[in-house]
């Protein structure tokens, strides 16, 4: 960890929510609320941790990311053009007809997305047979998951949960965008999730909890998943759904909607500029 730069990873993260927030006002619709929470941890997993090649989409070698809450698209689209995956204009064009970019990931379409996702669980689920297909030959790559905390209210995520750890996928690691917020509003309110640590934990697997936008937590918890043996990780990161936009920031209003002019134009000001 002495090695990372962690002000270059701000600097990136904050270039994410810039895309999130251009992409989504250029389409008029979309999901910012849970993608600017997630842009921290994407950061992290696409430029520290992960082994991607943006040339070379489907290098054996690389690692896997699955977006399960396929709904905040907008946050892996913005992570994938950063990287270099494809270019930046095509934010713009953004659930456009024509376009490449979907308002959920096409694996089939855009270059860099490994799971086509939207119905929720589905993306986790997938993931169980990437890391089980890695053991089976013996590869040393590594499978990462985002879900999201209203996501987890679906039974087909412990059904996918409960073999994760009775293959001992030690090479999986989930993560949880725990923002307290869904489209309906709270998560207590909607379908409690509580006690959401106990749980996973009761399901065979490693818990670490994080603030999901403290780099240096995030990456720590990366790293700490990667020593774990016979079991796989979650790591539940606190997050605040909106981050980085002030009147978007826990408000569940924005869960599915996209800003308008003056809105957007007040929100690339808050993150530094329109650049």
């Amino acid at each position: 960890m002495a090695n990372v730069d962690y002000e270059q990873l701000q600097k990136t993260a904050t270039e994410i929510r810039k895309g999130i927030i251009k992409a989504v006002h250029s389409a008029g619709s979309g999901h910012p609320g849970g993608s600017l929470s997630a842009a921290d941890i994407l950061t992290a997993l696409y430029f520290h941790k992960m082994k991607v090649d943006p040339k070379n989409p489907k290098w054996e070698g690389r690692d896997r990311f699955v977006l399960s809450k396929g709904h905040a698209a907008p946050v892996l689209y913005a992570t994938l053009a950063e990287k270099g995956f494809f270019a930046k204009e095509e934010l713009l064009k953004l659930r456009q007809m024509g376009a490449m970019l979907q308002g959920h990931p096409d694996m089939k379409g855009i270059p860099g997305v490994e799971m086509s996702t939207g119905s929720l669980g589905q993306g986790f689920s997938s993931t169980i047979g990437m890391a089980i297909a890695s053991k089976i030959d013996k590869k040393e790559n590594r499978t990462y998951v985002l879900l999201g905390d209203g996501e987890v209210q679906e039974g087909l995520v412990w059904e996918a949960a409960m073999s994760a750890s009775h293959y001992k996928l030690d090479n999986l690691t989930a993560i949880l965008d725990f923002n307290g917020l869904q489209i309906d509003g709270k998560n207590e309110e909607v379908m409690n999730i509580h006690p959401i640590k106990e749980k996973w934990e009761s399901f065979g697997w490693v818990v670490i909890e994080i603030d999901g936008h403290n780099l240096e937590e995030i990456i720590g918890a990366l790293d700490k998943a990667e020593e774990v043996k016979d079991q796989p990780t979650m790591i539940i990161a606190k997050t605040i759904k909106g981050k980085g936009v002030s009147y978007m920031e826990n408000q569940a209003g924005w869960h599915g909607s996209a800003p308008k002019d003056e809105e957007a134009q007040k929100a690339l000001e808050e993150l530094g500029g329109a650049r």
